[in-house]
């Protein structure tokens, strides 16, 4: 779908295409034409001062009665046997959104041989229902079986709000789950709101982060969120109790095409970015990869993780699975120390939502400082084994 021109209304006047962020639009002598690269952002019709442009009309469709919708889902991650932080604090944030419309919160427990302490625990976060469902073949992940599961799930009944984590697990298969049911899904979301209509206000850093987009569903059911890691508050409801509803599903729901054949648990500790309080990224500015080791010694000291731009990985001097930013891990720990980063808007809004930022740079107009909570205009290749040198004072191990 895409943007409407009323040919008839359009001038020619080219403000449209100047405006377009995606390039979507061209003017083909006096004709206005809009590609399949249009988004829908609305930018073209809020601009066109002769009312040429319009967006397409969306229609619930004669098969969605979103009366029969009600309350609020959190997919619970299980994975080898434990539940990801990002769950908790989706429960905490759905169980405001819960109260608020009035409805019951639920969360939705997907696995193998599932612990019951890990219901209570849902529970105690605020969850007024668990749904387990346990089979073997969901003792490990898979996009099939998981996407058809909760699909079918959601189906029989029909919640009105599913949210899960933007983990590498929500981020692969919850989109598939949104084709199944034939609704919409807003990624990465950093807040969630509850309209006076009832709507859920899903927002998101838009144009690389430049705006922040609030995103609404009227149509289809359920309306469906991921939300990325440590941007909501996990609190725990005293006294909060809840039922445990174990569900069976058809066999046919958890057929693959896909066998795991091993599992192979990650065993460096420094690349587990997402759950780290304190993460110390590294950009060009080290020089080289062997520099990285000045990094790594203050994470440690920190008892902390390691980050890197995408430069410093394109240049090979770091692992993916370390890189922070757009394309690479959301990160909002509690801590992060920027050292040789620029701050490229791809990188900012990867880690944008840390409590505090120190920015380390020898250029005093480098845009990390413009949104580092300190900042400190240095030789990195000074500062950094000076701070080394003081933290291991601080610590007695000088």
């Amino acid at each position: 779908m895409k943007a409407i021109v009323d040919h008839q209304k359009c001038t020619a006047c080219g403000v449209c295409v100047d405006v377009c962020p995606f390039e979507a639009i061209t003017l083909q002598e006096t004709i206005l034409e809009i590609s399949d690269e249009c988004t829908l952002c609305g930018m073209c019709v809020d601009t066109c001062e002769f009312g040429a442009l319009s967006m397409p009309e969306v229609g619930s469709g004669p098969d969605v009665d979103l009366s029969a919708h009600r309350g609020i889902w959190v997919f619970a991650e299980w994975r080898e046997g434990t539940v990801h932080k990002v769950s908790h604090e989706l429960i905490s944030a759905g169980r405001k959104l819960a109260d608020k419309k009035g409805t019951d919160l639920s969360a939705v427990l997907l696995g193998h041989n599932l612990d019951p302490d890990l219901f209570q625990e849902l529970i105690a976060h605020g969850a007024d229902v668990v749904y387990a469902v346990d089979h073997p073949e969901l003792a490990h992940f898979r996009d099939e079986t998981y996407s058809q599961a909760l699909a079918e799930l959601a189906r029989r009944k029909k919640p009105e709000i599913l949210l899960a984590g933007a983990t590498s697990m929500g981020r692969s298969f919850v989109p598939r789950v949104a084709a199944l049911l034939r609704t919409g899904l807003t990624a990465d979301c950093t807040e969630l709101d509850m309209s006076d209509e009832g709507l859920l206000l899903q927002t998101r850093p838009a144009f690389g982060g430049n705006v922040m987009a609030t995103i609404v569903c009227p149509h289809r059911r359920p309306q469906m969120a991921t939300v990325r890691p440590k941007v909501m508050k996990t609190e725990k409801v005293p006294g909060h109790e809840g039922r445990v509803e174990t569900v069976d599903l058809p066999e046919s729901t958890f057929q693959s095409r896909v066998e795991v054949l091993e599992v192979l648990l990650e065993t460096d500790q420094t690349a587990k970015l997402t759950e780290a309080d304190v993460i110390v990224s590294g950009g060009r500015g080290l020089r080289k990869g062997e520099n990285f080791t000045l990094i790594e010694e203050v994470a440690k000291l920190f008892k902390g993780a390691v980050g890197a731009s995408r430069g410093a990985v394109e240049e090979g001097w770091m692992p993916p699975s370390h890189q922070v930013g757009q394309t690479g891990r959301t990160v909002a720990p509690n801590l992060y120390v920027a050292v040789g980063l620029a701050g490229a808007i791809q990188h900012v809004v990867g880690m944008q939502g840390s409590k505090i930022i120190v920015a380390v740079n020898k250029d005093p107009q480098a845009p990390i400082f413009d949104i580092a909570t300190y900042g400190v205009v240095a030789d990195l290749f000074e500062f950094v084994p000076a701070l080394v040198k003081k933290i291991k004072q601080e610590q007695g191990l000088a």
